[in-house]
């Protein structure tokens, strides 16, 4: 080491994110704030909620395409300020958030609010936070998870003018903090008008965080739907020009039965595959993180490196105006001579026309020169301390709860059945057609037929305990058109004495829980029958409630 330099004390983490946060702070804020990175980057300064808030998932979509039933769907419940209609009904952007007490805040309130991530959103203005609430609501789904509604997006130009905000802008500023970016298209409207276009354009350089839904694929045959995909993928190929092809995710999230269910076992391994997608978000959080503080980084010393080749460009005294002109005309020309100049790669830099919009506002002259130990401070974050928390990461992950993954709502969570066919799930409230006078189903007209049919799959299996298997049982209720889901949760209620069989009563009460989930979609089954005396057949209320 050269005499009288001060050997640098490494910084201690407690954790990978807490690092992180420190880290940011320490070592890559400074040269931010240097080069007006947050000026020119149009990336504002991070906060500590920015490093410790929940994974967020941001729905974007045109209007009608499911969005707001989305959430409602993976809730299995309402929130705070929800609105669904045929019609345009979101109008601004809802953050769902958990809390213990049900509550709307308005965004005014909400970013002034430390504890959340959101108080950079202050710099759009009135008109943005008029249209900006935060939804706090007790759902166990939002305990590992945040959720992000935005509005509808329409055609024609006309609709982001009336706005009064810039809509692609918080849109890009979302998408630089949140963990996974949802597009939904609907089925039976594939057409991409010019702000949905714009939005999605907005969203380029977070393609590894986009997946596509698409929606409402129960109400088209299996013919149609083969040609709705292929003109999606034509469609979002000419918008997202990536090589690689884009994973859409095929299905209907709400809680209607299937209208046609031709694709139910598509429909089902997709809804796998998206909601194991958003389930391992909380496990991944932090490597995310991590990872784009490192592309953060990267951008921020390629602007210094800007700012620094425009200044030393710039006359002393006359012709200042003339020359800066000059340089903005000619900035690919700049652009690539910092490149080969420092051997950095073009996907580091920032755009073109962003900076041509920003730089004409600012004084040339007066931006820093570069240091090298500006630089020093950045590589050193990246090549020791950066490295240090990614090698925490495992064993910070071996450390975790079980728990940790997204529970609650469709994710389920209700391990206390040993067998299902339909998987296990839970969820609150159905007292919507309550009976006080004995059995509900046996008041049903459909009672008698329900017995008969028992007794038929029971002839026909040749099965001479009284009680139809999970598979059997699970062939003859796919019929009702409930998706996998709903069925799921109504087997967990019917299954009383949880041997993965129905006997006479509990097949009858399957099939009065399928009619009445057909009568009323909205209608969510309770996680236990205690409180439901109505639906205990008689041979099940010791089991149920035990002696009396």
């Amino acid at each position: 080491m050269p005499w009288g330099k001060k050997k640098e004390v490494p910084i201690v983490f407690d954790s990978v994110v807490g690092g992180l946060s420190e880290v940011y702070k320490k070592k890559l804020l400074p040269l931010e704030k240097d080069y007006d990175f947050h000026r020119l980057c149009q990336m504002t300064e991070l906060g500590p909620a920015d490093f410790t808030c929940k994974p967020m998932v941001l729905l974007v979509g045109q209007y009608s395409t499911g969005k707001t039933t989305f959430i409602k769907y993976l809730l299995e419940g309402e929130f705070p300020g929800m609105r669904i209609g045929p019609e345009p009904t979101t109008d601004g952007f809802n953050v769902i958030m958990w809390a213990k007490d049900d509550r709307k805040i308005p965004g005014n309130a909400a970013v002034n609010d430390a504890t959340k991530p959101f108080q950079p959103l202050g710099a759009f203005g009135n008109s943005f936070l008029n249209r900006f609430h935060v939804a706090e609501t007790n759902n166990r789904v939002l305990e590992n998870l945040t959720l992000i509604d935005t509005p509808g997006i329409l055609s024609g130009a006309k609709q982001e003018i009336d706005r009064g905000y810039p809509f692609t802008k918080v849109l890009e500023w979302f998408a630089q903090r949140v963990d996974r970016i949802i597009l939904l298209f609907d089925a039976h409207k594939l057409d991409i008008s010019d702000e949905f276009r714009r939005s999605i354009e907005a969203l380029h350089g977070y393609d590894e965080k986009i997946r596509i839904v698409l929606n409402k694929s129960d109400m088209i045959s299996t013919q149609q739907l083969m040609r709705v995909y292929g003109a999606l993928m034509w469609s979002l190929g000419k918008v997202i020009k990536t090589p690689e092809v884009t994973r859409v995710y095929i299905g209907s999230y709400w809680d209607q039965p299937m209208q046609i269910d031709d694709n139910r076992k598509l429909f089902e391994l997709e809804e796998n595959d998206l909601f194991t997608d958003l389930q391992g978000l909380p496990k991944n959080a932090a490597l995310r993180k991590l990872n784009d503080l490192i592309k953060r980084a990267r951008l921020a010393k390629v602007n210094a490196y800007i700012c620094d080749s425009l200044r030393s460009e710039m006359p002393k005294m006359f012709g200042k105006d003339k020359k800066k002109d000059e340089l903005i005309k000619n900035l690919p020309d700049t652009f690539m001579k910092i490149q080969k100049l420092y051997s950095l790669s073009p996907e580091d830099f920032p755009s073109i026309d962003k900076m041509r919009e920003i730089l004409p506002l600012l004084d040339f002259s007066s931006f820093k020169i570069l240091k090298p130990k500006d630089i020093e401070t950045v590589d050193s974050m990246m090549a020791d301390d950066i490295a240090r928390l990614m090698a925490m990461i495992p064993t910070e992950a071996d450390q975790q709860k079980n728990d940790d993954s997204v529970k609650g709502g469709v994710f389920g969570g209700d391990e206390s059945r040993e067998f299902n066919p339909f998987e296990k799930g839970v969820a609150e409230g159905f007292n919507k057609h309550k009976h006080n006078n004995g059995w509900a189903p046996t008041h049903d007209r459909s009672y008698g037929d329900w017995k008969r049919m028992h007794a038929e799959l029971l002839e026909q299996n040749n099965i001479s305990d009284g009680k139809i298997p999970g598979p059997t049982a699970k062939d003859a209720l796919i019929k009702s058109k409930l998706g996998k889901q709903h069925l799921g949760k109504l087997w967990t209620l019917a299954d009383i004495d949880a041997d993965g069989k129905l006997d006479e009563d509990e097949w009858c009460l399957i099939q009065y829980l399928i009619k009445i989930k057909l009568e009323w979609p909205e209608v969510v089954p309770p996680q236990k029958l205690n409180g439901h005396e109505h639906l205990v057949p008689e041979s099940k209320k010791t089991l149920v409630f035990g002696k009396h």
